[in-house]
């Protein structure tokens, strides 16, 4: 017995229920063009082609894809291939993966300042993780870093997931260098060196006027909101493909 087909899709879905969304929040201009390209998605009002059987002549019309990076029918089949390509070059070691999260206050200047802010995050992450292990193991981690910066439900949540090898190559080049089994560095440690390196890395780029719309004041604000914010947020879970910590 086969599968029912879903009444709806996820283009019809976007039809059916974008004007309350649009009623009940305040969308911006390119998240307004990805709900356009999501519910245009393989209908007709992006044209198509059609398929004919060579064996009984039956056709079969199919339409285009709208190809947006955010769409999770364009992207499935492109998220697997990549999962896939990386696959192939990480490390026959364990892995850690571990996710940095920065507070809820830093992300309206990341959404108005995206690659200054995302560049100053990936280079705080993996400062600080090279840092630890050259302190803590004497020896150079591996790592692959990814930024994800909406959730499932489309909420703005920007945070970077890392897949960190369990040890690392030595300082002198000549050995491996193993962690413990089950951990790798205190995640307290981590958020603190986390929100260090950011808050540093703010301040410079403030200095280089990078925050036009913030005056001294309110740069102040915002730096000592996050000086003392605790929602520097830093856990490890269990690495995606098995790959066991």
């Amino acid at each position: 017995m086969g599968f029912a087909r879903p009444r709806f899709d996820i283009a019809g879905i976007v039809r059916l229920h974008r004007r309350a969304l649009e009623a009940e929040h305040r969308l911006t201009r390119s998240q307004k063009r990805v709900l356009t390209a999501i519910s245009r998605c393989r209908t007709a009002a992006l044209g198509g082609h059609l398929e004919v059987c060579t064996g009984c002549g039956r056709e079969h019309p199919v339409y285009n894809s709208c190809r947006n990076r955010h769409c999770p029918k364009c992207q499935a089949l492109a998220q697997q291939k990549w999962i896939d390509a990386w696959a192939e070059r990480i490390l026959p070691v364990r892995h850690f993966h571990v996710v940095f999260t920065p507070p809820s206050e830093l992300r309206p200047l990341a959404m108005r300042h995206p690659t200054e802010v995302y560049t100053a995050l990936f280079r705080s992450v993996s400062e600080l993780l090279l840092e630890l292990g050259r302190t803590h193991l004497g020896a150079t981690l591996g790592q692959t870093m990814v930024l994800h910066t909406w959730t499932r439900e489309l909420h703005f949540h920007p945070h970077i997931h890392v897949l960190v090898t369990a040890g690392g190559l030595s300082l002198d080049g000549q050995r491996f260098v193993h962690t413990r089994k089950d951990f790798l560095f205190p995640v307290k440690v981590m958020g603190q060196l986390l929100r260090g390196k950011m808050l540093d890395a703010l301040r410079k780029l403030y200095r280089k006027g990078v925050f036009p719309e913030l005056n001294q004041e309110a740069f102040n604000r915002l730096m000592a909101s996050l000086a003392t914010h605790k929602s520097w947020v830093v856990y490890s879970k269990a690495p995606f493909r098995g790959l066991a910590i």
